[in-house]
């Protein structure tokens, strides 16, 4: 009976601190309401002043063609005439950490800097580092953003001496190093966060999404860069099968001039000596007719293997399926000027009622210190 008691005032006690809470916000709603409108109001200039983007996105499927290919019956013939040659390469997909790494490769990413846009208001494309130095106009939110948010950074920015330029290693396509300006390492960054991949290794597709201020601009990088990734990825899956190659066409060339002279030095000695009667002659016609057959075998395996490494080339070579095309975004992804109108008032409302609660506590905290 005396817990039932206590657990009743308990309930009324808790119903007296909301109801006491709700008082006291209630008597202060023209701060509620001055606070939440204020940052209604913000929310709509931030809304209005923010520059549209566009987003235009491609989705493919990159495919393997093929399984290895053996790698012929050289074998001892070939080792004779000073030759190691083994099988194809392995055909296997293509790993899906490869493509994030391409898309932030430095020469993935000057090559992308050099794209060139169709931008409104202007004759003739320009490329991607042109127009963000000496065409776009960041705006007035931009503006109002980088001098009082942003401020710190500009200043520390202004103070540190940053290098001219830095030296970073090249990715895929260059084997030395690659200089970069500061200018084209700030655009790198711009670009990077206009740049999305999306790489679903269980579905085994890739999704690439561009956001740029112009909508046609938007689709040209996009497919800009879905191109540059499929040629990347191309190089880098194709690159031991061709080398393999090279190496065959080498030798095979230099198989094909020793068999011809061979040939030639048979036919040769076998017009000057017809009715060969004596044991030397015999014994020559014998060698050359065993250098020409060796040389015959080597230079046919040789043959043999190099179709079958253009064949095993072929089948390195993956096809890319193209599920989504790059289209030109016909409405602008941001902003959601009724999300963030939505956004700022629940914010306003919620900094107002904290403001409202923490004064009242602030006041009574500072009349039990006096008192004590």
């Amino acid at each position: 009976m005396i817990q039932e008691n206590n657990t009743t005032s308990q309930d009324q006690e808790d119903a007296i601190d909301i109801i006491a809470l709700l008082k006291n916000l209630w008597t202060a709603r023209k701060i509620i309401l001055k606070i939440t409108l204020a940052f209604t109001f913000l929310g709509l200039f931030v809304a209005v002043f923010s520059k549209n983007e566009f987003t235009a996105s491609t989705t493919f499927v990159p495919l393997a063609q093929g399984t290895s290919v053996g790698g012929g019956s050289l074998g001892s013939l070939a080792s004779l005439a000073g030759i190691n040659i083994g099988g194809g390469v392995n055909s296997e997909e293509i790993s899906p950490e490869l493509y994030p790494q391409i898309v932030s490769s430095i020469p993935f990413q000057l090559e992308l800097l050099n794209t060139p846009l169709t931008i409104e208001g202007q004759t003739a494309p320009v490329s991607y580092s042109d127009y963000y130095e000496n065409i776009y106009s960041p705006g007035v939110l931009s503006t109002i953003k980088k001098y009082t948010i942003g401020l710190p950074g500009v200043l520390i920015s202004l103070v540190r001496s940053a290098p001219e330029n830095r030296e970073v290693s090249a990715g895929a396509k260059e084997s030395q190093l690659i200089s970069i300006s500061k200018e084209e390492y700030k655009l790198i960054e711009g670009l990077e966060n206009q740049i999305s991949l999306e790489v679903n290794a269980k579905e085994g597709f890739i999704s690439i999404s561009v956001t740029m201020p112009e909508a046609i601009a938007s689709a040209e990088l996009a497919l800009k860069a879905q191109q540059l990734l499929q040629e990347y990825a191309l190089e880098f899956k194709t690159q031991k099968s061709i080398e393999q190659l090279t190496y065959i066409e080498e030798r095979y060339a230099e198989k094909q001039k020793a068999f011809n002279e061979i040939k030639i030095a048979l036919a040769r000695f076998q017009d000057q000596n017809t009715g060969i009667n004596t044991a030397l002659g015999r014994t020559k016609l014998l060698q050359l007719q065993g250098d020409y057959d060796l040389a015959f075998t080597v230079y046919s395996e040789l043959a043999k293997q190099l179709e079958t490494q253009l064949l095993q080339v072929k089948k390195d070579t993956p096809l890319f399926t193209v599920l989504k095309p790059v289209t030109i975004p016909n409405e602008k992804s941001a902003p959601k000027k009724a999300l963030i109108v939505v956004v700022y008032l629940f914010l306003g409302f919620v900094l107002s009622v904290g403001f409202v609660l923490g004064k009242k506590a602030f006041i009574g905290f500072k009349k039990e210190w006096a008192s004590k």
